[in-house]
């Protein structure tokens, strides 16, 4: 029969128990010179002894070459699916859209995109966390991920455990903004009411939600007393914003954009340590005096944990190939995000952190989902 691409990349740099063949396994996988060097300083073998002694050398060289021939020939075999764990046409799809033909480019196979929605993205964070770790099969999630351990019992996967980062694609602020007919001309005129207790509420995309932890948060150590006014989604949130129906809103800069473009709200702070370059005259929360607040949305993508390192490697490569193409940042920074890119360790000790931070704050104040 016809070898498999894997052993034929095998036969290719076989020992045959020979130095010479042993040294050019070696450069396929280190872990080669480990067993090579135990076959040869081993103590002499005869008759059936050295038989098994040489088949078990072999049967280790073999599966240990096998691995890297795997990773070297990826991604040949079929095509990549991209997992967007949320439904068609929320910022997650979005994203993952305009990364798709770039990828497919850079890696010269078919990349396609697979809308997995569900529970707050944990139902195709779920799939990912599952599925075969052969590198065609990746996730692209938003912050809600780090988020979903705190809020959502039993979660059938362990986010630290059991998904493997590849990238950080990006971060971006979210906006508190008012209506346009809002009394209320900055944030200070919102905190002043809310000494004399007036009462001030406020609406974000979902119980939950980034948004909600940040103004919980942000509420709590400050002693503004508002009231949160959950929503099913960005749009009915936004509407009843336009419409003057509720005073505040959170929300990404993707979603409240359009609408301060329209002049039918206006945005009164940012949740970055820093200004939204869509936002420029927008101040941050830290700006206003609310020590070094910081709440920002993010995407990010990541694959099944026991994914090979180097198959990690090239996916994390051809994503800041990606990112740094200046088509595709245009299109994300039009999406109000800030690209970010960099190692797979940046993005697991970024996502790591979010998930400390936003779990204690759900645990702290018994935030529930809906």
């Amino acid at each position: 029969r016809r070898p498999t691409a894997a052993f034929a990349c095998f036969a290719r740099d076989s020992t045959r128990s020979h130095p010479s063949s042993t040294r050019r396994a070696a450069r396929l996988n280190p872990a080669v010179v480990a067993t090579a060097s135990f076959a040869d300083n081993a103590p002499p073998f005869t008759g059936t002894g050295l038989l098994a002694m040489k088949r078990h050398v072999l049967a280790s060289l073999i599966a240990l070459a096998a691995t890297t021939c795997f990773a070297q020939v990826w991604p040949s075999k079929q095509p990549i699916k991209l997992v967007a764990v949320f439904p068609p046409g929320g910022s997650v799809d979005q994203v993952a859209r305009i990364l798709s033909q770039p990828l497919q480019a850079q890696l010269n196979q078919t990349v396609i995109v697979e809308n997995k929605g569900g529970a707050s993205g944990s139902i195709g964070a779920a799939f990912v966390a599952q599925a075969p770790a052969d590198g065609y099969t990746f996730a692209v999630v938003f912050d809600s991920h780090a988020v979903n351990p705190a809020l959502i019992p039993g979660l059938p996967y362990d986010t630290k455990k059991d998904l493997a980062a590849i990238s950080l694609i990006g971060t971006a602020a979210m906006a508190i903004a008012t209506p346009a007919t809002s009394e209320y001309k900055n944030f200070g005129d919102v905190a002043a009411a809310l000494k004399v207790n007036k009462a001030v509420s406020y609406g974000s995309i979902g119980n939950g939600s980034l948004g909600h932890l940040a103004m919980t948060l942000l509420g709590k150590s400050n002693n503004l007393a508002w009231q949160h006014v959950p929503y099913k989604g960005g749009g009915p949130m936004m509407q009843d914003a336009i419409g003057g129906h509720v005073p505040l809103v959170v929300g990404s800069v993707f979603v409240v954009k359009p609408h301060i473009d329209s002049g039918r709200v206006r945005a009164l702070a940012v949740t970055t340590a820093k200004r939204s370059p869509e936002l420029p005259n927008v101040p941050t929360l830290s700006e206003l005096g609310y020590g070094q607040f910081e709440a920002p949305a993010w995407w990010a993508v990541l694959a099944p944990a026991k994914t090979p390192p180097e198959i990690i490697a090239k996916m994390n490569a051809a994503m800041n190939a990606v990112l740094q193409n200046a088509d595709v940042a245009k299109k994300l920074q039009a999406q109000g995000i800030n690209v970010i890119g960099g190692t797979p360790e940046t993005a697991r000790v970024f996502i790591e952190k979010q998930v400390d931070i936003w779990g204690k704050v759900v645990k702290d104040y018994g935030i529930k989902a809906d």
